[in-house]
Formats: structure tokens, sequence, C-alpha cells
């Protein structure tokens, strides 16, 4: 019999009031585990320990957060392979990205834990004679941190490490589809040496944790990744709260790639593929939009579709596969009535799009390429989260710069070129947070801010030294010496 693995609560693993089944998407005769569900009680009881522990932890000195850190970043590094592992077997991500993941959370930490003895203040002159002037950081409080099923362990460490190095306490609830990994990183925590209340876990739905969460008043506020639609609602309900909370919100993206006619071909294709496929497409700086000008476009088409003819979908454990499976059966539905819209719109379906059969029964969906779309349809506008993108075909530059910039999102954009000129031009121009140059939308460094704009993101920007204007608040302090 399987053991239900439990939340932690204020120093203590406890049983919940219900349990969550964790389903392998490439076999799902696989259950990876149950975990316990938490109900408004005990996340009320997580969020009233992570206060008790607050000012102890946001008084203490930067060497101790920078020991538990570090701690936790060298546990997760030593343990990548198996971390990776059970990544790669809950959330279909496959193999080598699992552990490539893995990795970049126990990067994430010792990024931090450096941080934490990097926070330093101002001092400076007033314009009174005789005051001194000092500008200070501090912890904001209880963070409530709700993240998504897509990266189960990267993004938890990208809002769990700042908020412990600049002093906060967590109430972390991961998705409930993929808890596996976040509840294996939060046993690693546990075992860092932080004092009791400082961290706490809760795995449960949002209408029951993720509402207590945004409902209680002493969370101080909330960092959540995941759909606009739900971002909305938080926003409205931390401006709504009392006190008001502070929050943080990285949603959706339709992220353009423009490829030019001086383009290098191959490196084109393969900045496609790997962009608008790997991670089987679910991935908010999905490359979902290939804008292609007319002089290249003919031959782009051509070779996109015998590369994907190319690629491996199967079980993400297997060795040699590029595509793992869909996450769960939702969201394969949702991939296959988009690509049902976009047939519907006119755009034709180019290559793939079939459900596919395995040795194993799972959500195998093959690469879906349309062509002869337009920047109008629903498939070049609205999110898909899965292994589709759509061509556009572009005049010129100019045409495909106007047709990137069309989009309510702004998370990540690319383009393919071998001119300075446009290349320097687009990352001027692109109306995104983040833009690639002959490199794919989806990947970015762990050191430097993560973020989009328009309706990608709101708030201060994650990951690198800019995480420090989320999860600290400033203070101005004047003296006279008298």
């Amino acid at each position: 019999m399987t053991a239900i693995l439990k939340n932690f609560i204020g120093g203590e693993w406890v049983d919940g009031s219900g349990v969550t089944k964790n389903i392998n998407p490439s076999n799902t005769n696989d259950l990876v585990g149950e975990y316990a569900k938490a109900d408004k009680a005990q996340t009320e009881k997580a969020i009233a320990a992570a206060k008790a522990a607050f000012p102890a932890w946001a008084q203490s000195t930067p060497q101790v957060r920078y020991d538990a850190l570090n701690k936790i970043s060298l546990e997760i590094l030593a343990r990548k392979e198996e971390l990776g592992r059970l990544l790669a077997r809950e959330e279909g991500k496959t193999l080598p990205e699992g552990i490539g993941e893995v990795a970049r959370a126990g990067q994430i930490f010792a990024f931090f834990a450096g941080e934490a003895l990097r926070l330093i203040g101002e001092k400076g002159a007033s314009v009174r004679p005789g005051l001194d002037v000092e500008l200070t950081r501090e912890p904001v409080g209880v963070i409530g941190m709700i993240t998504p099923w897509n990266f189960p362990i990267a993004i938890p460490a990208w809002k769990i490490a700042p908020a412990l190095c600049y002093g906060n306490t967590v109430v972390f609830k991961p998705a409930e589809l993929v808890p596996g990994s976040g509840h294996a990183l939060s046993e690693i925590i546990t075992r860092s040496g932080i004092p009791t209340g400082v961290f706490n876990l809760v795995v449960g739905s949002g209408s029951v944790v993720g509402q207590t969460l945004l409902e209680h008043p002493d969370v101080a506020a909330i960092s959540f990744t995941g759909s606009v639609q739900t971002g909305r609602k938080i926003a409205q309900a931390c401006v709504l709260s009392n006190p008001m909370k502070k929050f943080q919100l990285e949603m959706g993206g339709k992220n353009p790639l423009v490829v030019l006619d001086d383009a290098d071909l191959k490196t084109a294709v393969e900045v496609a593929v790997n962009g608008a496929y790997f991670s089987t497409g679910q991935r908010c700086t999905a490359s979902s939009r290939l804008i292609v000008t007319e002089g290249i476009h003919d031959r782009f088409v051509a070779a996109m579709a015998e590369r994907l003819n190319g690629l491996t979908v199967d079980d993400a454990l297997k060795a040699g596969v590029h595509i793992g499976p869909v996450v769960d059966q939702s969201q394969l539905d949702q991939d296959l009535r988009y690509i049902k819209i976009g047939q519907d719109e006119g755009a034709k379906l180019a290559f793939g799009g079939e459900l596919l059969k395995r040795e194993t029964p799972g959500h195998y969906l093959q690469p879906a390429l349309f062509t002869e779309a337009n920047n109008n349809m629903r498939i070049a506008r609205e999110e898909i989260f899965g292994p589709v993108a759509a061509v556009i075909r572009a005049k010129n530059y100019e045409e495909a710069l106007a047709i990137s910039n069309d989009t309510e999102f702004g998370l990540a954009s690319g383009i393919c070129t071998t001119s300075l000129k446009y290349a320097s031009h687009y990352k001027r121009n692109s109306e995104s947070g983040m833009v690639m140059v002959n490199l794919p939308t989806a990947g970015v460094d762990y050191h430097v801010p993560f973020g989009g704009r328009k309706g990608s993101s709101y708030g201060a920007r994650e990951q690198g030294s800019y995480a420090r204007e989320f999860y600290t608040t400033v203070k101005t302090a004047y003296t006279f010496p008298g």
C-alpha cells in the first residue's frame, strides 16, 4: 500500500483532509504517489505558523540564511538525477529536461545563498543640514506561493529561495496536478536548519488553499504563476483585501518567433522546434507563432515538417525521446480542441496533430504545425499550451515586427536573422520582457530577471537580484546626531 505523503505545517508532517493522486502521463496505470490535501483550517494553521516565525527569521543574520540556502542547493544538485526522474515521471518532460530543471533549481538556491550576503543599503546626506539618511530593505512578511504544474521544481525554487533569502516566511501551495517535485523540494528545505514555521507546505486546490491564502489578513504578499484568468482574480482579491496584499503575477504568453529571409535555415528550424515543441510545448515562453517572411517561407515550412517527422514522441523516461506526453487528459482535450479550431478557421494542418499510441497508455500527441494562418485566428491569439504552432507569412521585416507585437501578451519573443541591423532593431522594438536572437524563446538563465509586459506579467520581475523588489520593502530613516 502506498504511503500518503503529508503536508508540512509548523515544523511537523501532518495528515490532510483528503488525498491527491499523482498519475504518470506517460503511463496512466502508474501511480507516482498519493499526497495529503490540506483544508482551510490547515492552511490557516500554516499561515499562523509562518506569522509566528517571521519576527525571528526577519532578524536572522545573513550567514544563517546563506547556510540554509546553500545546504538546500547542495542536496538538490547531489540528487538531480533522482529528482529529475521523479519530475519526468509526474509531469511528462523528457528525462534530460527533468534533470536540467532540477539542476536549475539547485543553482537558484545557490545564487540566493550568495544574495543573502550581498543585501546592502544606502546612506546619504539629507538636503537639511546635519541629518543622515539611510535606505534599507526589510522583508515583507508571510508570502503565499501558488505555483503551476509545468515547472514543478524550478518555479517553486525561484519563489521560495528569494523569499527565504530576504527574511520572509513561506506558505507554499504546489500545483495539485503534480505535487511530487514540490513535496521532494519541501523535504529538502525542512532539513536545511531553518527554524520551525519559516517554511510550510500545503497541497490542495486553488478554491480551498489558494483562496484561504488570498483572504487571510496575515498573508502579506502573493506570488503566483498560472493562467491569465486566475491571475486577474488574484490581483482583484489582493487589492480588495484588508490590509492590501503585495502581489506578483506571471501569466500567459503567445510568443512570436520572427524568421527573416537572411536567416540560416538550419538554425531557424532548430530554434523554432525547440521553442515551440520541446517540453511538449507546455511552457509560457513557447514560440507558438512563427512569423516567416516570404523569401524563406516555403523552405522553412518544408524543413520544419521534415524535422518534426524525425522527432520521437514517447515515454518521458525512455532514452532518445524528444517529446514526452501532454500532462493530463484535460490538457490533451484542450490541445485537440484548438487543433480543430485552427482547421475550422481555415489554417492548414501541414503536419501532425494526431493522437499517438505507445507501449503504455498515455497522453501522446504528435506535434502540430499549421500554415496559412493569420494573426486574427484564435490559434494565433490564444494560449494553447501544447505542442501546436502556427506559421504566419509576412511580406518583410516591418510587417513581421507589427505582427509580432500585435498580441495581448508580452512575455518572450525571438528573431532569426544574420543581420545586425534587424537584430538590433528587433531587440529595441519588440514589446516583450525577454528577447532572443537566433535562440529559442524558451530558455533563460537563473541569475537574470524573468518576466514580461502587457497581459503576461504584473509586478516586480522574478529571478536574479531583481527579485528583491518583490520580496523586500524599502525603509527610509533619518537621524539627527544631536
